[in-house]
Parts: structure tokens; sequence; C-alpha cells
């Protein structure tokens, strides 16, 4: 069974073993407004836990996207090239941006689970 985490930044990972799908929370796509651009990263490349893996772009600003954990890209959502608008429609669905190879499982300890991101989201007023 998958389990998410969020960054304060508003990234999300779901973990499934040592593989993790990122995207953007919802409430970081409503902030955005309507997403019109969405930059992945190549597959293959390596990030570390904080550094800016993708960018996206909305009609009010763009907005980078940090990687939560460190790893190697495996897979992204070439979906999103044609449809940047599943981020807004699907963030936690159809609208994820690339899945990350964990090179540090223990790393997503680090994050906030849901209820500590709902927390966060709900000080920000």
């Amino acid at each position: 069974m998958s389990k998410t985490f969020y960054t304060q930044d508003h990234e999300y990972i779901r973990l499934d073993g040592d593989v993790a799908t990122v995207g953007i929370s919802d409430y970081a796509q409503q902030q955005l407004g309507d997403v019109v651009f969405v930059e992945l990263p190549a597959k293959g490349k390596s990030f570390k836990a904080g550094e800016q893996a993708a960018v996206v772009e909305s009609v009010k600003a763009a907005s980078e996207v940090y990687s939560p954990v460190g790893g190697e890209i495996i897979e992204v959502n070439g979906a999103l090239e044609g449809e940047p608008g599943k981020v807004n429609a699907d963030p936690a669905g159809e609208g994820w941006f690339f899945k990350i190879k964990l090179a540090d499982p223990g790393e997503a300890g680090k994050l906030m689970d849901e209820a500590a991101y709902a927390a966060f989201v709900k000080s920000l007023g």
C-alpha cells in the first residue's frame, strides 16, 4: 500500500516501495490557477532532495517543482506536455509529474504526513 507525504513547498510523494510518484498538492494547483505548461525532468537524471526538478506555468505565474527526495528519475508523465490541465483536474492522480527511485528511503520520513500537511495548509490562512 502506498503512503503519501508532503513538503512545505506543496509537492507530494506517493511511496510504493523504493519508488515515489511526485506531483503538486491540490492546494498548490489551486494557488497557481489554470496550468498551461509543464517542463518535466529527463528520464535517468538524478536529483538531491530539495533540488529543482520541474517547472509548472499557469496563467498567474511560473513555479519550480522541487524533488522531495533524492534519487533517479525513472518515468515522467508525458501526457502533461499535451494536457497540462491534468495538473488542475487531478493533481494526485493523472496530474503527477515524475517517478523517482529513492537513493535513501529514509528521506521520506523527514516529510509531513497528510494530517501534518493539512494543519500546515490551514495555518497559511
